[in-house]
This record gives structure tokens, sequence and C-alpha cells, in this order.
């Protein structure tokens, strides 16, 4: 049976000095100001602890989890349904990591047994990035709750489509806690996923800045895929579109290694493109994805060229640094880092696109695509499979007209903003 914890809330109450409770005023906001919430947002995992897990009583369940799925008070999930009671047959893994102890790409690792719960871990980002029937023959029910970072390259939120489709195929339910969109609800940016594309950082013709919750994305492939498997989505509480993570009141939780701040998640999206390159995107540095830069370029003469596409919102600073390990490891680096100084106008894609045309025309001898493989991809180019296909390759090796690829890219984002109307739960 279920033991009922008491309900905790986590809304911030203020008390006049006859203790009563002050009652903010109604904010106005003005137009293209960004939205502040000032009660803490509730994550989906604070909305089944004040339900004292019910809706799990009397069920086997796996949860796929890492170390960022914490309450709003910073209570991992795992504690949160043993508290309860709940019959935790099992927990899964996506890339770095149950446990978050592993790096960038292609790193691997494998399941064990939890030593306080007794249980398995299963690793499904290793010689499986899928469960097997006999990892789901524990689960009556699999509760995801992993933290995505709102660009589809990130791996997470394809674990989550894969454990999805497995568990449909299975007869297993699926509760998914969901979490706000670090980066925003509303921006939509880049070219929606080439299906012959598709790979294990696109599963799904998405942009590479969809603006959805983990939830709304799963919600939105599993009607697009028609998978009928028992999917339920507990919303976050007090989460609205406009808002960035720094208006939630919510604690920042790295949601994998190499994504320290609520700024590396923002850039996340355009600079995931140097992945593709043999430029450096600032893994080996503490700020990867804000640092970028190469042996082979000048950072002054770099950065004020930059300087000139007048990229709304940003700033790049010249800067030299030696990454400790990945690309050009123990090699001094000239480079930029990118300073974010108006989030509402910055559009993190459309700059990562230019930082890479630019590095390719200043250096034509010294930039080049890097080869396979790169998650699990190991014939075509990781730089198309990132950008969802080949067209920002294309355009950099041909014309270098980005300003048209851009206007290509608008239909994209408008048709795309269509099609996931439905599917918004904000």
């Amino acid at each position: 049976m279920c033991k009922y914890l008491p309900v905790v809330l986590c809304r911030r109450v203020r008390y006049n000095a006859h203790g009563r409770e002050l009652k903010s005023p109604p904010h106005r906001r003005h137009p293209g100001e960004l939205a502040v919430v000032n009660d803490t947002v509730r994550t989906g995992l604070d909305i089944l602890r004040e339900e004292s897990c019910a809706r799990l009583c009397g069920m086997r369940v796996g949860l796929l989890a890492n170390p960022a799925s914490v309450t709003s008070d910073l209570h991992h999930a795992v504690p949160v349904l043993a508290s309860a009671e709940v019959d935790i047959a099992c927990l899964f893994g996506p890339q770095h990591g149950f446990q978050g102890d592993t790096q960038a790409n292609m790193i691997e690792w494998e399941g064990y047994t939890d030593a306080a719960l007794r249980i398995p871990v299963h690793s499904l980002y290793g010689r499986r990035r899928e469960p097997s029937d006999e990892m789901l023959e524990e689960c009556d029910v699999v509760v995801i709750d992993l933290p995505d970072i709102g660009a589809r390259p990130y791996t997470y939120l394809w674990t989550a489509v894969l454990m999805m489709r497995r568990c449909a195929e299975a007869g297993v339910a699926v509760v998914v806690l969901d979490r706000p969109n670090p980066i925003g609800g509303t921006a939509i940016e880049g070219p929606v996923l080439d299906g012959r594309y598709t790979s294990f950082v696109g599963l799904y013709p998405l942009p590479l800045r969809h603006g959805l919750t983990i939830g709304e994305a799963l919600g939105m492939i599993h009607h697009g895929e028609g998978l009928g498997c028992r999917l339920e989505v507990i919303r976050a509480a007090g989460w609205r579109r406009t808002a960035y993570f720094e208006d939630t009141g919510l604690p920042w939780v790295l949601p994998s290694p190499n994504i320290p701040t609520p700024l590396t998640a923002l850039l996340y999206p355009g600079m995931v493109l140097l992945e593709g390159t043999n430029i450096s995107e600032g893994r080996g540095t503490t700020r990867p994805f804000e640092i970028i830069g190469a042996p082979w370029i000048e950072p002054d003469h770099f950065a004020a060229e930059l300087a000139t596409r007048r990229l709304a919102g940003a700033v790049f600073r010249p800067l030299r640094f030696t990454p400790t390990w990945d690309k050009h490891a123990g090699k001094p680096c000239g480079g930029i880092q990118i300073h974010v100084e108006d989030r509402s106008v910055f559009n993190p894609v459309r700059c990562g696109a230019v930082v890479v045309a630019t590095a390719a025309a200043l250096h034509p001898k010294r930039f080049r695509w890097s080869d396979p493989p790169y998650e699990y991809e190991y014939h075509r180019r990781p730089i198309d499979m990132i950008a969802g296909g080949p067209g920002l390759r294309e355009t950099i090796d041909g014309t270098g007209d980005l300003a048209a690829l851009f206007e290509d890219w608008k239909h994209d984002e408008e048709t795309f903003g269509k099609v996931r109307e439905p599917f918004l739960l904000y």
C-alpha cells in the first residue's frame, strides 16, 4: 500500500503585520517584456509528490530519470517515490548515465545494480538505446522524468521516444512528469528535420529549437506516429510559455555535464552545430557552447568579423583558451565568448549558423566538416544529422548566402508553429 505523505506546496507566501497573506497585484506587461513568474513553478514530479504518488499505487514502476530529476526543493525522484512506498522495479538512465557521470557523445555506460534499492539500473546509452522485453517485463508503468532543454539534437527526448515506442508494443503504460522548457515555449527556430536524415539526434520532424516541453513533444510524437500506448502527462503548474528558466523560481541542476547554466541551454540549439565541425564547441572548458574556437582562429579578427553580421542580442568577445579534453585538447585556441545581452531578440540557431559560416569563410584551408561516426550514425556527415539535412552545409560550401537559407527556414518555422498548436499544454 502507498504511504500518504503531507502535501508540500511550493508557493511563496508573504504576510503583513497582522498575519494576513499579501496578494500580489496583477502585473501588466509591456510589449516585448519577459514574463516573470512570482510563485515557484511546480514540476510534474512536484505534482506527483503532492498527490503522494497515489496514481502509482499497486503498480510495478520503472523510472527513466537522471540527476536533474528533482523537485523544486531538490529531492530526487527516487526517494520521492520510495518515501511513498511506490514499488520501484527498476531504473533507466539516458546518455551521460543515471547518475550523470559520463561526459561527451558516444561515451557509453553499462547497467548495474543499485546498492541501496537492490534493483537493476538499465543503460539506454550503450549496447541498447531502447529497453528490451526482459527489462519491461518488470514494469506495469514507466515514469519518465527527464530535463529536456528545448533543442532537437539533445538526446533525452529521443531516449524517451524509444521508451514510449517499446512500452506501446509491450502494453506498458507511460507517465511523463513534465518540466518547463528552459529556453521558453514561444520561439521556434531552424529547419524542420528532413525525414531522410533521421538519427539519434532527431527521430521526428522537429526544428532545431522547437519551443515544446518534453511532455508536449512526446504527446505530439505519440499522436503523429499513432503509437497507441497508454500515455499520461502530468503537467507542470505555474509555467507560462513566455518564461525562461530564470523566471521559474526553480533551482538549476545540470541536465547534462556540459550544460552548466541556463545560458548554456539557450546557446545550445545553435552552438551544437559546431559538433559537426573541427571547431571546439568549448568542451573541456568551464563554459561549453559559450566559448568556442580553434588553434588557427585569430580571436580579434574573428570577433570583429562577427560584429559586422549584426546578430541581434549578442556580443562576441575575443579570447584565448586551452581545452583540457575533447577537440584540440591541450592546444591553445583563439576564439570568442558569446555574451547574450537581450535574449528576447537573440536567435541562437541563426547565430550558430553565422559563426560556422564565418569560420569557414575566414579559414577555408583549415576549416572542415567532421567525419562520422556521430551519435551512432556511421555513414552520413554529423553536420547534416545535427542541422536536420544538408542545406546548411551545402550553403556554406556553395554560395554562402545565409540570408536566402534563413528565408527558407521561415517557412518551416511558421508551418511547425501551426502543426504543434493542438499539442500545447500551456
